[in-house]
């Protein structure tokens, strides 16, 4: 009876104790009892180390006897203080200590030094016959949507067509050809790319589906990728990829079969370069061509003759990764127009899936539909945090524009600007009608406003109020006003391509004088001093003297340059590695054409100019983005400067700093200047070229026109016109030659008037004197 009682009261209480029981036992089986330090092994020679002042070594601390006693799992031993944690300097010692070690040489690129490569290689396979006209259709189908387009050859023509890259291995036989392809392409590209594409040039890819498909194929794969077709005749078990549509090799079925090309060159016997590779791969690699990897298929199609690209229903070539065969180049050109045609198709209905997922998913949101902004999928509109980051909208008409670049208030509309308004409003009539119709026809009748503005976040957004005539299906009309919207996205950003240049080119910077500008010399020459032979800058000063008929007839008695030329000696004199040529010219009429013919005559054509005016002050900066914007048969440079404003109407009443600041207050970037300017000899001299048939017909051209104007009419090169804050100016009255043209001289003139002070500072200075005659 009382063992049941004492049963019943213990009962409820047995699971509680069962599981307390456990969880003593788990966890004394967890504790580790052969402890394992945590920080580094105790010294050997610990115990017997001696004490500084003789006596016995001290007996190890109870914490660091590393003994076997158990401590709670990733517990830090008691016995390691402070100390053990500080961070001890280990000297570097060399493993040469008498040799001076080597610098260390880094890759041009950080894409080379993390070992990054770029996806796909295609290369075209061509002949001396073809090369000029097949090969010269696939180069304008293919080449601006590659990273790089190779075409391989045995041999070719003198002459290579323009654009494009041609590799020949002066020989005719099919077979050394294809084996000379694969060696360049293991010589040259196997560590910059993951897949190498190959084809003829009588087919036509399309590559953006090729880039697609190896988008999403791995790269350590060992794939084989074409067409397959069987081995006729021999022993060979197999299939191989037939070259007419094209295949694709990944980058380590090239590496794996690198050791045996030799071999399948001396072994392999076959009439065609494909089934020759295909045999290389089979026997050495056991990799046979594939149709479909991993659920991706390598799509083709075989073009019949007097086949028309855009009545073709075959569903296999409207999605074909390439044709074949193509057989002159009008047949390349329409195919490449009939997929550019479906490849839009397809962008616009994809474009259009993702906005009706965006609203859909923005009806969700928080703000419901206001989440989502117009149009969908574009940035929302800037939002000005201050006054000075307003947006200007600029009004116009159908052919008058109120924002002029000159600053005028009113100019009429002309060139892209009048084509921007006509598409604009051709546009936002062809979107009304297709909102309205069928129930409504709207015609155009005017523009009664416009309205644009670019916003860097979006685009060119437009505001059109547009008078309308609306006529319904019976015929009736009327005519409203119709206030549209408009936006020109800012479509997506590419990186230029641009050839490498260095910091470390000589720039020869010449100087024109002439009697005008003589006294500002010495001011030029001290910063220049500053700036370069003190720093001994790679930089060679040359002085230009300009002289009128009468300066040169006295220039024996009475030289007006001989204190400039004192002052050179002076600074050869002072600076023993510094040389500074000058050359002595008569004119009466200096133009910086005519002095540029004499300067670059003197000079090799590799030669680095930067032609400056007397008032610039040099800085090693600027030097420096000089060489970085200046790219031989490619870009000149023409900086704009910072010019200082009249000290005596920017600091009115006031002491002038000696330094020359980036204010608003202290100056303006002059836009009205060109100048300065940056460029190689060999550019100038072609663009010369160019220009000696006008100046046949008007030698007037030479002094009507500056270098600006020459290499914006008379060369293919980029001319690079940006702000430099690195070159600056002091406020120096400025003559103007009326001899120039109407532009140039209009351009000094306004450059003139506006480097006296800001609209503020010359107002307060009227005010004053004002205020000064009315009392």
């Amino acid at each position: 009876m009382r063992l049941s009682l004492v049963l019943s009261v213990l009962r409820p209480a047995g699971p509680v104790a069962i599981g307390v029981s456990l969880g003593f036992t788990l966890s004394l089986l967890s504790v580790t009892w052969v402890e394992e330090p945590c920080g580094p092994p105790p010294r050997p020679a610990a115990a017997s180390r001696p004490r500084p002042d003789g006596g016995p070594a001290p007996p190890p601390a109870p914490g660091n006897s590393n003994g076997n006693a158990a401590r709670r799992p990733n517990a830090v031993p008691a016995g390691l203080g402070a100390d053990s944690w500080e961070p001890r300097v280990v000297p570097y010692r060399p493993a040469s200590p008498g040799r001076a070690a080597k610098k260390a040489v880094r890759t041009r690129y950080i894409s080379t030094e993390l070992g990054m490569r770029q996806r796909l290689f295609v290369g075209v396979l061509t002949s001396k016959s073809t090369l000029n006209t097949l090969g010269v259709a696939v180069n304008r189908t293919l080449a601006h949507r590659l990273e790089r387009l190779v075409y391989f050859t045995g041999t070719r023509g003198r002459k290579v067509p323009h654009g494009m890259t041609v590799v020949t291995h002066s020989d005719e036989r099919p077979i050394w050809n294809m084996y000379q392809t694969i060696r360049y392409l293991l010589d040259h590209y196997v560590n910059d790319f993951d897949w190498f594409f190959l084809v003829q040039d009588d087919t036509y890819t399309e590559v953006h589906r090729i880039s697609h498909l190896v988008a999403h194929l791995s790269i350590d794969t060992h794939l084989y990728l074409g067409r397959p077709e069987e081995f006729i005749g021999g022993d060979t078990e197999g299939r191989y990829c037939y070259g007419g549509f094209g295949y694709l090799l990944s980058r380590s079925l090239l590496l794996l079969l690198q050791q045996h090309l030799e071999s399948c060159r001396n072994d392999i016997l076959s009439a065609r370069p494909d089934e020759w590779l295909g045999r290389c791969i089979i026997d050495y690699t056991a990799v046979n061509c594939a149709e479909e990897h991993e659920g991706l298929r390598y799509h083709y199609f075989e073009l019949g003759k007097n086949t028309d690209p855009e009545r073709e229903t075959d569903l296999r070539f409207q999605s074909a990764f390439t044709v074949h065969p193509v057989l002159d180049p009008l047949q390349m050109y329409r195919l490449h127009k009939y997929f550019a045609q479906v490849e839009l198709e397809r962008t616009y209905q994809e474009i259009q899936q993702l906005q009706l997922e965006i609203q859909n998913a923005s009806s969700l949101s928080a703000d419901g539909d206001h989440g989502a902004t117009w149009p969908v999928g574009i940035p929302p509109p800037f939002q000005p945090k201050t006054r000075f980051e307003v947006l200007r909208w600029d009004y116009f008409t159908e052919d008058q524009v109120y924002a002029c670049v000159d600053g005028s208030p009113k100019c009429e509309l002309r060139g892209v600007d009048l084509a921007d308004v006509a598409d604009v409003v051709a546009t936002a009539m062809e979107e009304l009608n297709r909102k309205y119709q069928p129930v409504l026809h709207i015609l155009k009748q005017q523009l009664v406003n416009g309205y644009r503005r670019f916003d860097p976040t979006r685009g060119m957004e437009y505001t059109l109020d547009l008078q309308v005539e609306v006529v319904t299906q019976k015929g009736h009309s009327r005519s409203v006003t119709k206030r549209v919207h408009l936006v020109r996205p800012l479509s997506e950003v590419e990186i230029i391509p641009m050839p490498y240049v260095t910091e470390a080119s000589r720039i020869n910077v010449i100087l024109p004088l002439t009697a005008h500008d003589r006294s500002h010399a010495t001011h030029f020459l001290e910063a220049y001093a500053a700036a370069a032979f003190e720093s001994s800058e790679n930089a060679v000063l040359t002085f230009l003297f300009i002289y009128d008929p009468f300066e040169a007839q006295q220039v024996t008695q009475n030289d007006i340059f001989a204190p400039v030329k004192a002052q050179i000696t002076e600074y050869e004199r002072k600076y023993a590695e510094v040389k500074i040529p000058w050359i002595s010219v008569k004119t009466d009429a200096p133009s910086q054409i005519k002095v540029m013919d004499i300067i670059s005559k003197k000079h090799p054509v590799d030669t680095l100019f930067f032609v400056a005016g007397v008032g610039t002050e040099v800085t090693v900066d600027f030097l420096n983005r000089c060489r970085m914007n200046t790219i031989n048969n490619w870009q000149v440079f023409f900086p704009i400067h910072f010019q200082g404003y009249n000290p005596a109407v920017a600091f009115h009443n006031q002491v002038p700093p000696a330094t020359l600041d980036l204010l608003r207050d202290a100056g303006r970037f002059d836009r009205d200047v060109f100048h300065e300017a940056c460029f190689y000899n060999a550019d100038y001299m072609a663009a010369r070229t160019r220009m000696a048939g006008d100046v046949q017909e008007n030698e007037d051209i030479l002094e009507t026109l500056d270098i600006y104007d020459m290499f914006i009419k008379y060369s293919n090169l980029h001319v690079f016109r940006a702000v430099e804050p690195a070159l600056l100016q002091h406020y120096r009255h400025q003559a103007c030659n009326p001899r120039l043209s109407e532009e140039i001289y209009h351009r000094c003139v306004q450059s003139s008037l506006e480097g006296v002070g800001s609209r503020s500072q010359l107002a307060m200075v009227l005010f004053e004197q004002e205020q000064g005659n009315s009392t």
